[in-house]
């Protein structure tokens, strides 16, 4: 799953990953701030394509919010399971025509210690930490003024399955306007983004337990730990 990522990249950085049009984008952005411990339910940027099929850059809540819901959903929304996306009642409609890909440059999960039955963090990144893209889909509730997203996730590679069984899809960037563009549906869909992922070149390693807190937003987060206990 992803329940936490961190996101430095410089709006430099974004333009070059998504190739972002200079006549679109004249000016950067004036709020573009590192994040190191961002949490469901929190705003994020993700990239669509719009109406002329051009990359745009959004923002929205990161707990999908059905088009057709009367109120928030309280049940897991932050994370969409590759093998559900075309059935759930929740995830089918943007699976179809509303896809995205959240920038981010590492994602956080949890292993149990055996010494003392707590959370460990493990930090996992590419190499040089470079920064990636999420497959997402995203959706805007008209009724609440509500636009969000979600990351899907997929069964674990092998060298990571050990910290978690289900992994967020992290696409190559060759596929991008593959999966944006919407003209891949079904298990044809699911497959671009199997086949095309980067999760098998992830790398991993211990982070501090002050991440566990949701409101920690230092900057160390991202710092090995030598000795965790």
């Amino acid at each position: 799953m992803c329940g936490r990522f961190t996101n430095e990249m410089s709006w430099a950085d974004l333009h070059a990953l998504y190739q972002l049009s200079d006549e679109l984008y004249p000016v950067a952005p004036s709020n573009m701030q590192p994040r190191y411990n961002i949490a469901p339910t929190q705003d994020v940027q993700f990239v669509h394509h719009d109406k002329a099929g051009h990359r745009e850059l959004d923002q929205g809540r990161w707990w999908l919010v059905p088009f057709w819901a009367k109120e928030v959903p309280k049940a897991t929304m932050f994370n969409a399971r590759i093998e559900t996306i075309d059935s759930s009642p929740a995830f089918r409609e943007p699976f179809k025509k509303r896809r995205c890909l959240i920038p981010a440059d590492a994602y956080i999960e949890w292993t149990t210690n055996p010494e003392d039955g707590k959370k460990d963090p493990w930090l996992l990144c590419l190499p040089e930490h470079r920064g990636f893209s999420f497959a997402g889909l995203w959706s805007r509730n008209d009724n609440l003024g509500v636009t969000s997203c979600t990351i899907i996730t997929a069964p674990a590679v092998e060298h990571i399955a050990h910290i978690h069984g289900r992994m967020p899809v992290i696409l190559e960037e060759d596929a991008y306007d593959a999966w944006l563009s919407g003209d891949a549906q079904g298990d044809e869909a699911k497959a671009l983004l199997l086949d095309n992922h980067l999760d098998s070149q992830l790398q991993f390693h211990r982070i501090s337990r002050a991440v566990n807190n949701s409101r920690y937003e230092g900057t160390d987060v991202k710092k090995p730990v030598i000795n965790p206990l």
